[in-house]
């Protein structure tokens, strides 16, 4: 119910401080009626709502099919706006549906999209080429295409080729072809995973994994820690396979 709530409005209003390792339990009470969330080891586990009084919603107290209706909708959308209330303001769940679009084999107005896999040395180069501003205003041909390629890789990239990742570029929705033209522009979207995959890339992947690689014989006096990090991890996990015999 759409009510506001005011300094006449009847019920008790209170906050509680909850300490560490204490699973609280929200409640909101309304006249006679409150709605309830348990927490459990950081997780809200339900929410119910009790209506003792149906007058409280306006809702009459006789027992039939209308009024058993009316009840049964104000606790629905009660434990709706309750839930969304506590995650107000929570960061999303990690959602990999856009990478996986990108990075596997996908079907886009019925026609079959190769995956663009992330750290394949062509593709990257794809990605880098997407990410370049010399084709913003005159738009990307297969020429283009090529020239931009060929500097990135560093070997001859056909024309045949290009016709190939175009066509992939453009099922997976980052590129669009200009009408009665062979020229295409990349899309917003398009433009914002080929500069983030390149950062990631180029900033994150390739520089830890090569750290990592040399972990064993670091050449600088004090790495970084990501490495202590990895060095701590692969001593607990070699103390627990030999304190459990499984090396035996």
């Amino acid at each position: 119910m759409d009510r506001r709530i005011n300094a006449r409005t009847p019920g008790r209003f209170q906050t509680r401080l909850v300490a560490r390792d204490v699973d609280p339990h929200l409640q909101i009470h309304y006249r006679s009626s409150k709605v309830k969330a348990y927490l459990k080891e950081h997780r809200a586990l339900r929410v119910e709502t009790t209506i003792n009084d149906p007058r409280d919603f306006g809702v009459g107290r006789r027992l039939d099919g209308q009024n058993w209706q009316a009840l049964r909708q104000i606790g629905v959308a009660t434990n709706a706006r309750f839930l969304s209330a506590i995650g107000e303001g929570a960061p999303p769940p990690p959602d990999a549906t856009t990478l996986e679009a990108v990075v596997l084999p996908s079907e886009r107005d019925g026609l079959r999209a190769p995956g663009l896999r992330f750290g394949d040395p062509r593709v990257m180069a794809l990605l880098a080429a997407l990410a370049a501003l010399c084709h913003v205003t005159g738009g990307l041909t297969n020429a283009g295409l090529c020239r931009l390629m060929a500097g990135l890789l560093g070997r001859d990239y056909s024309t045949r080729q290009a016709t190939y990742d175009l066509r992939r570029l453009r099922r997976k929705g980052l590129i669009q072809r200009l009408q009665g033209r062979h020229v295409y522009q990349v899309t917003p979207y398009g433009r914002g995973i080929a500069c983030f995959l390149t950062k990631v890339a180029a900033r994150v992947v390739v520089p830890v994994l090569t750290e990592l690689d040399t972990a064993g014989r670091p050449r600088a006096p004090a790495p970084r820690p990501v490495i202590r990090a990895w060095r701590a991890y692969e001593q607990e996990v070699h103390a627990l396979i030999a304190a459990s015999g499984i090396a035996a």
